[in-house]
């Protein structure tokens, strides 16, 4: 069937709603990171100064989150580097990746005085900090302990271990030194030699010949 110019003209036509919901949702969390810039805390922001600041209507925002602590979560995952990808190669290399993760996010962390601070203020505000930990926190133990369990099916970890808390025994090192200590170094071999130091003493241990 032949197609005539008009025809033509309307299927190549762009859809454009989509671009200018992202630049609003990108104008919103823009707005939040200024006033952060600015020093306002966490519990002076309304939706309504975000509004004023990102130039949008407060149903802009409503509509994309159901209040500001799902918001300051978006915008921390936004300055947040994003999550690897697990190789699946190994228990051991997925294991490397995630610490990795963590590590990265040290630094950022170090280098940046509003996520620092924003960090610290999350603590003093239960509603945020709970949102932060249900979308952010729990998600990646989960997959930490996942990725533990498909370890012991493949023989890579003894059976015997409670892998909710050898999970703690692999970030935790990793936390302390991102978080606990700000003055030690975060270098880059670090997440492979926490998990070759507990995989040491954590793997299955051959049975000898008889």
């Amino acid at each position: 069937m032949d197609v005539s110019p008009a025809d033509s003209t309307a299927v190549e036509q762009p859809v454009r709603g989509r671009p200018r919901s992202e630049a609003v949702e990108r104008a919103i969390i823009e707005g939040v990171m200024k006033l952060l810039e600015e020093g306002v805390s966490l519990g002076e922001i309304s939706i309504e100064r975000i509004a004023r600041t990102a130039g949008v209507g407060k149903a802009a925002i409503y509509r994309r989150w159901s209040g500001k602590e799902e918001l300051f979560v978006d915008v921390l995952r936004t300055a947040e580097p994003d999550d690897l990808e697990l190789p699946g190669t190994s228990m051991r290399d997925d294991l490397i990746v995630l610490l990795e993760s963590l590590r990265r996010r040290g630094l950022v962390n170090r280098s940046s005085a509003i996520l620092h601070n924003v960090q610290a203020q999350m603590k003093s505000s239960p509603k945020i900090w709970a949102a932060y930990h249900n979308t952010v926190i729990a998600p990646r133990r989960r997959l930490g302990i996942e990725v533990l369990r498909r370890g012991q099916r493949d023989g890579e970890l003894r059976g015997d271990v409670d892998v909710d808390l050898v999970n703690d025994l692999f970030v935790g090192p990793m936390l302390v030194r991102a978080v606990l200590r700000p003055d030690a170094d975060l270098p880059e071999d670090l997440p492979e030699r926490i998990v070759d130091t507990l995989l040491a003493g954590l793997r299955p241990v051959s049975s000898p010949a008889p």
